[in-house]
């Protein structure tokens, strides 16, 4: 069986051994009295509570203080044919649960349809995180604007152990969707669901000078900070690959937000581990859990995915959530991607950095 270092292959030396720039002392640790040590005196009411436990207490990482989530919301934010076409056996949503159940992972997040397909066969078996908006892309042109698809009512109805949410960050239409889960997520919590919010940000003008900075740690952490603010228990984001945003925005003599030049000083490096804490650091310090996205599927699915569940794990983060790497695949490949990515925060040689 190919080992963490082989995945990791020249980056294990820089990843495994690395001290991060910002002491871990600073971070609420995962662990498994996690609910116990950031929630219990929190606001959340006992059923939130229970809800949260049932998703940090299930799967192969059940009481560990690490998730591994199965997303599976593409067939509407990149249509059906695209997303499963690869693997047409994940049209019916039966397998889109079964995968999840069989590859050992703490929820599966998905859409009313699916899990309204098969809530009673599955319901009892996994947690549910039901995606209450989306965004589609048949409108002509394509737009990208986040919806509704149901209420957190539908989703309580459901079985539903949380409500997930995604919301554009920076795009014209972001005031409305702050406001729109903001009161979703108390509705979620007023019935005891937890809430877990897709923290993305969309605007052409984050590409300065030929460079994206859509995934830059700054400007993430400043979306996770926000995310955090609307009560959002879990954060996914993706992981970061650059910083600078806000410097390279305010280049042009164009005033953009705030920033402290010990951002980039003092609280990071270029080593990823730095840039994924500074998202964790806007995450209340890690207590509420940071969950990094696996990514598009490519040429190397399992290096890269344990790659990012080494960065994230060091980092402080909370795990993993994967998944048109391990559904464009054959079942049992997806299994094996999603143990892969699992067998990281199971490993107690690999610690926070």
């Amino acid at each position: 069986m190919t080992t963490t270092v082989e995945y990791l292959g020249s980056e294990a030396e820089g990843l495994l051994n690395y001290k991060a720039k910002v002491s871990s002392d600073l971070l609420h640790h995962p662990g498994g009295d996690f609910i116990d040590r950031t929630w219990k005196n929190s606001d959340r009411n006992p059923q939130v509570l229970r809800n949260l436990a049932s998703i940090y207490n299930h799967g192969r990482l059940s009481g560990t203080g690490y998730v591994s989530i199965l997303p599976v919301d593409q067939g509407i934010e990149h249509s059906g044919g695209a997303s499963f076409t690869p693997n047409p056996l994940y049209f019916d949503p039966a397998n889109i649960c079964e995968l999840a159940v069989e590859g050992g992972c703490n929820a599966v997040a998905t859409t009313f349809g699916v899990l309204g397909t098969v809530a009673r066969n599955y319901a009892h078996k996994i947690p549910f995180i039901v995606k209450i908006n989306h965004n589609e892309l048949l409108t002509s042109p394509n737009t990208f604007d986040q919806v509704m698809f149901g209420s957190v009512e539908e989703a309580w109805n459901l079985g539903a152990a949380a409500v997930g949410a995604t919301i554009y960050f920076g795009s014209e239409e972001s005031s409305r969707q702050i406001q729109e889960v903001a009161q979703a997520f108390e509705m979620a919590h007023q019935l005891g669901m937890a809430t877990v919010l897709w923290c993305y940000l969309r605007n052409s003008d984050f590409k300065v000078n030929g460079t994206d900075y859509h995934a830059s740690a700054d400007l993430t952490g400043q979306a996770n900070h926000l995310g955090v603010t609307i009560q959002a228990d879990i954060i996914k984001q993706k992981l970061a690959t650059n910083n600078g945003g806000y410097i390279a925005m305010n280049e042009s003599g164009t005033a953009f937000g705030k920033f402290h030049k010990g951002m980039y000083e003092d609280l990071c490096t270029d080593h990823p581990i730095d840039l994924c804490r500074y998202q964790v650091l806007n995450c209340y310090s890690g207590r509420c859990g940071l969950i990094n996205s696996g990514g598009a599927s490519g040429e190397d699915d399992f290096g890269q995915a344990v790659r990012t569940a080494v960065i994230n794990k060091r980092a402080g983060g909370c795990g993993l959530i994967s998944g048109r790497k391990s559904f464009q695949r054959p079942m049992k490949d997806g299994v094996q991607l999603l143990n892969a990515i699992q067998d990281v925060f199971l490993d107690d040689a690999i610690t926070i950095a």
